[in-house]
C-alpha cells in the first residue's frame, strides 16, 4: 500500500509539470552545448587530441554554469505548486506521509537533471559527427562524464529543494542559487576549496573525467577524491531537507 501511495506520488509530481515550461528549459543547455560543439575550431589541434578537446568545449559551459543553474530552476518548479494556494495544506491532507512527498519531489528533479544529460550527451554524439572526430565517440570518456556530472548534482539538488521547501518565494531560492553559481570560473581554480563548494562539484567531476584542457585547479584532483566527497554533501543535505520537511508548520 505504501508502495502504491508512493507511485502516486510521483504520478501527481509528473502531472504538475507536463503542462508546465520546465520541458524547454530542459532543451536549454543541451542546445548551447550543440551550439558549442558545432563552432569549436578543431583545424590546429593534433587528429589524437581533437575528441577530448571537443568533448570539454561541449560540456564546459553546461557544467560550470548552466547544470548548476537548472538544478535550482527544477527544485523550485517542483516546490512551486505547494507554495501557492494552500498547497501544502491540501496535499499533507491527503493519506501520504512528509517522507514519500519529500522523496517524491527529490526524484523528480533528480529524473530532470538526468534527462538534461543525456539530452547532453546526445549534442555531443552530434557535434563529433559533424566534426568529423577520427575514431568517433569515447564512449568510456563520454559516459563516465555524464554520469558523474549527474552524480555531482544530486547534493545541490538536495540543497536547492531544502531551500525552495523553507522558502515560500520562487524567486528567492533561484536567485541566490544564481548568485553562488557564477563565482564557479573562480572557485574551480582552487584545488583546495571547490571540491567543498556545492556548485563547483558537477563541474568537477563532469569535466575531470572527460580530460581535455581542464588540468588546472581542482580539475586535478582524482574523480574518486571527487565523488567521496559529493557522497557527504549528499548525505548532509538530503537529511538536512528532510528532517526541514517533517517538521515543517504548514
Amino acid at each position: 500500500m505504501r508502495v502504491k501511495a508512493f507511485m502516486g506520488l510521483l504520478a501527481s509530481e509528473r502531472l504538475k509539470l507536463v503542462r508546465s515550461p520546465i520541458w524547454l528549459l530542459v532543451l536549454v543547455s543541451p542546445i548551447l552545448a550543440l551550439t558549442a560543439g558545432f563552432l569549436s575550431s578543431l583545424d590546429d589541434v593534433a587528429p589524437e587530441a581533437r575528441y577530448l578537446i571537443l568533448q570539454s568545449s561541449v560540456f564546459t559551459v553546461h557544467a560550470i554554469l548552466l547544470l548548476p543553474i537548472l538544478t535550482g530552476i527544477f527544485a523550485s518548479f517542483v516546490c512551486r505548486f505547494e507554495h501557492s494556494g494552500g498547497g501544502w495544506k491540501s496535499m499533507l491532507s491527503l493519506p501520504v506521509s512528509r517522507t514519500g512527498l519529500y522523496a517524491a519531489k527529490f526524484i523528480t528533479v533528480a529524473l530532470l537533471l538526468a534527462v538534461t544529460q543525456l539530452l547532453t550527451l546526445v549534442s555531443l554524439i552530434i557535434s563529433v559527427k559533424f566534426q568529423g572526430i577520427e575514431g568517433g565517440m569515447d564512449w568510456g570518456a563520454a559516459i563516465s562524464a555524464t554520469v558523474s556530472g549527474w552524480v555531482a548534482c544530486l547534493p545541490l539538488a538536495a540543497l536547492q529543494l531544502w531551500a525552495s521547501i523553507g522558502w515560500s518565494s520562487f524567486a528567492a531560492p533561484l536567485a541566490i542559487n544564481v548568485a553562488f553559481t557564477l563565482p564557479n570560473m573562480l572557485v574551480v581554480n582552487s584545488e583546495r576549496f571547490s571540491p567543498f563548494y556545492p556548485w563547483a562539484q558537477p563541474s568537477l567531476a563532469m569535466l575531470s573525467s572527460g580530460g581535455g584542457s581542464m588540468d588546472f585547479g581542482g580539475f586535478t584532483l582524482p574523480l574518486v577524491n571527487i565523488l567521496g566527497t559529493v557522497l557527504v554533501s549528499f548525505v548532509v543535505f538530503l537529511c538536512g531537507g528532510l528532517m526541514h520537511m517533517r517538521r515543517k508548520e504548514i
